[in-house]
């Protein structure tokens, strides 16, 4: 997404080269641009996304940004990493970080806004809910974090699932809600037998497992499925997963980490989307399944029922959970997590039963016309960081040329 050095960059989206991190610009940089510090990693994530297409929002609205993409071990930094972070901090009156970053690393925030500057932390997850760390570390990261987003100026989650858990775990007052948006897709045509899609990393925060067991339990009906998502996160879990997958042949492909055209084919042929994840901010690919017409099962308790459910009739406020009947205006159900044989039965529902697939199918897509675009995202968290400014300062949003 970006390259060069923190606190260098250049006009045009051109790269510097440095050893400081990497930075960019849509022009040069100036007292009204808006930094933006972000994890230098690349390949398909729920964050990553967000964070792009947040970016290219933000441009298209009139806000200059500056990206600083550090390198580094986030959240679990080295002191090289930490001295990027302040680097890049101390370049703009006005930063927003990404908290996978920002949550490693309490001391370079809170002397920022000692220096006066706006910090600004946008939270995807909490860094310790990763699945399988050393309890040790989960403390650590827990700890970390809390002192982070106390010392920031303000705190951004990408849904109020995610806003509510972070006040109550380190005693925020005030946590801003900027949920995802999604873009424009065409329709799925679906598949026959019927096609399940899974998109998520083979991890086992995101628990794939589950539903490769789910699956084995329905093998006397007919349906096919694909797993989207990179097996190099966690190799070791990767292997599991595709293990207890060769027991069903070739009804379960894994198709690896896939972005574009090669995603989007993957959309067209889909039928139902599963999220099994044991923990989810907001399950942003619960958006992308809508967006193309295409029901979801995600895990409940999570982030991800607020995806699937907001925009229902009743705002959301309930979580269906067990499909035993269709919830009015919900285009899918929620299962609890861990748990194959609840989801086998759910598969099993949708799998026999015409009636349901043509329901969910339907609501997801009158969901498709009333989806939130990026703009909207942009628009909130552009307004809230205008709102950092200082008495004096440049406004981040540049007038927009005319014609």
């Amino acid at each position: 997404m970006a390259d060069g050095t923190a606190g260098r960059a250049t006009a045009g989206g051109k790269p510097a080269d440095g050893t400081a991190g990497r930075a960019t610009a849509d022009a040069g940089p100036g007292a009204g641009h808006l930094g933006f510090v972000t994890w230098d990693r690349t390949g398909p994530s729920g964050g990553n996304t967000y964070n792009r297409e947040l970016v290219a929002a933000l441009r298209a609205g009139g806000t200059g940004v500056v990206v600083h993409a550090l390198p580094g071990s986030w959240p679990d930094p080295a002191g090289p990493d930490l001295d990027r972070l302040a680097e890049a901090l101390a370049a703009h009156p006005v930063c927003l970080v990404d908290g996978i970053v920002a949550s490693g690393a309490p001391g370079p925030v809170a002397e920022a806004v000692a220096a006066g500057h706006r910090v600004v932390v946008l939270v995807h997850m909490a860094t310790a809910d990763e699945v399988g760390l050393p309890p040790a570390v989960a403390a650590r990261r827990e700890e970390a974090e809390g002192r982070a987003l106390r010392a920031a100026s303000t705190v951004v989650a990408t849904s109020s699932t995610a806003a509510q858990d972070l006040a109550a775990r380190h005693g925020l007052t005030d946590v801003r809600v900027a949920r995802p948006g999604v873009r424009r897709a065409a329709p799925a045509r679906g598949s026959a037998p019927p096609r399940i899609l899974a998109v998520a990393n083979l991890t086992p925060t995101k628990d794939p497992l589950t539903l490769v067991r789910a699956l084995a339990e329905v093998q006397d009906l007919a349906w096919t499925a694909v797993l989207v998502g990179s097996h190099d996160v966690d190799p070791d879990y990767a292997g599991t997963v595709r293990r207890a997958a060769d027991a069903l042949g070739d009804r379960v492909r894994f198709a690896g980490a896939l972005m574009g055209d090669a995603l989007e084919e993957q959309w067209a042929a889909a039928d139902l989307l599963v999220l099994t994840s044991r923990t989810e901010t907001f399950g942003m690919v619960v958006l992308e399944a809508l967006a193309h017409g295409v029901p979801a099962v995600v895990g409940a308790g999570t982030g991800a029922v607020e995806a699937l459910t907001r925009g229902a009739p009743d705002g959301g406020a309930g979580e269906p959970s067990g499909v035993v009947v269709p919830a009015p205006g919900i285009p899918g159900t929620a299962v609890p997590t861990g748990d194959p044989h609840t989801l086998a039965r759910v598969l099993r529902r949708w799998l026999t039963d015409p009636a349901l697939r043509s329901t969910w199918r339907r609501t997801a897509q009158d969901r498709r016309a009333r989806l939130p675009g990026w703009d909207v995202t942009a628009a909130i968290v552009g307004q809230l960081l205008d709102d950092q400014r200082r008495p004096g300062q440049v406004s981040l949003r540049r007038a927009r040329p005319r014609g």
